[in-house]
């Protein structure tokens, strides 16, 4: 494990590394999964800036998402659809105990969200382990994220995620991501889940 210079997220908890795609079988180890307790209502405000309102509302019967499950998918599998050479894993280390990573796409043929743009990032994957979420981690990593984004020469951070997913959403607009777009039937097989699309100008 090579660290991407200096660790770039350093307190008494927790380092933060880059990996190689191999490391990728001990990265899946981390779940991505999160209980569902409430969603996101989109709608555009009437400002002629095509901005977002997002409001919260509590669902009867929580339900849990994990990603990794869909279509068979995971870490795991990222190389079977895509090159992953230009691709950033890292991952956040505690007492050598794995504790979380993310992984950033960036200039790879097939990735439909990088739009064929060498200089756009895309937030693929972010995950922490359930006992550590809640403190900060999750912070650390994107902006570990952004950091390797601007060292790689990119002027835009993309983000998808769904009005589903409130923690993600948060941490995100917290840490500066706009939302920008939206799309409610992106997923023909999760019809009550709309897709957001999160950016940054870096």
């Amino acid at each position: 494990m090579e660290p991407f210079g200096s660790p770039l997220i350093m307190n008494i908890q927790s380092e933060i590394f880059e990996e190689s795609a191999s490391e990728l079988p001990a990265y899946a180890q981390i779940p991505i999964s999160f209980e569902v307790c409430s969603v996101f209502d989109v709608s555009l405000l009437e400002n002629g800036r095509c901005e977002f309102r997002l409001s919260e509302r509590s669902i009867g019967a929580p339900w849990v998402k994990d990603y990794d499950v869909y279509h068979g998918e995971g870490p795991t599998r990222w190389a079977d659809h895509w090159n992953l050479s230009n691709w950033g894993i890292l991952s956040a280390f505690g007492n050598g105990v794995r504790l979380g990573g993310c992984a950033i796409a960036c200039n790879t043929l097939g990735v439909h969200m990088l739009e064929g743009r060498k200089d756009l990032a895309v937030l693929w994957d972010i995950r922490v382990s359930p006992q550590c979420r809640k403190n900060g981690l999750g912070g650390k990593l994107i902006e570990a994220a952004i950091a390797w984004a601007k060292s790689h020469g990119c002027r835009q951070f993309k983000i998808e995620t769904q009005n589903v997913n409130v923690p993600a959403c948060r941490l995100y607009a917290k840490h500066g991501f706009k939302l920008r777009s939206i799309r409610r039937h992106a997923y023909p097989e999760l019809p009550d889940e709309i897709q957001l699309i999160w950016c940054m100008e870096l």
